[in-house]
């Protein structure tokens, strides 16, 4: 049952990756760094702070608290790479690891406790945590790609208007 739970996960977070990044490949390189006010934060930005957290949550997770001594989190909403393949490195770099904890889970039994800024968290509730906190980013990246992409903007679900032509090709099946 856990490797089934596993994979299901692992699912998830590969689908809303991927959603992401069809959205970040509609974006001019410019649009990477804009903020719509100062409080703000731009698509650079947020994919910054999805890999510290990623990276801090998931290295060594069965060992350490997921809140690293090392991790700037203040600084992931200031600093960023100074282009895009810098910026997908460490989108990459991110999501590596908490694949890599994914699999590493499956040898251990999901109701194992781990931490989280010194809180107590079962191995599946800390996944299913991030899988509501990654998605919640990733919903601010899509916004931002969307509303700067304008009329070049491709969806990634059901344009407006063709709810009931995808309907009548999906029940064709």
């Amino acid at each position: 049952m856990s490797q089934t739970i596993l994979s299901i996960i692992k699912k998830q977070f590969i689908d809303y990756k991927i959603l992401a990044e069809k959205a970040i490949v509609q974006m001019e390189d410019q649009h990477l760094y804009w903020k719509p006010n100062a409080t703000s934060n731009s698509v650079a930005n947020i994919v910054m702070h999805m890999h510290g957290n990623m990276v801090s949550r998931w290295t060594n997770f069965l060992t350490e608290d997921g809140e690293k001594e090392w991790r700037k989190r203040e600084e992931e909403f200031e600093i960023a790479p100074a282009n895009r393949d810098e910026l997908l490195i460490k989108w990459n770099e991110g999501w590596q690891c908490l694949f890599d904890a994914i699999e590493a889970s499956s040898s251990v039994p999901l109701d194992s406790i781990i931490y989280i800024r010194n809180q107590p968290h079962t191995i599946l509730s800390a996944f299913l945590r991030q899988l509501a906190h990654y998605p919640s980013h990733i919903g601010q990246i899509i916004y931002l790609c969307k509303m700067l992409s304008d009329q070049n903007w491709k969806s990634l679900s059901i344009p407006k208007g063709g709810t009931e032509e995808f309907n009548k090709k999906m029940f064709k099946k």
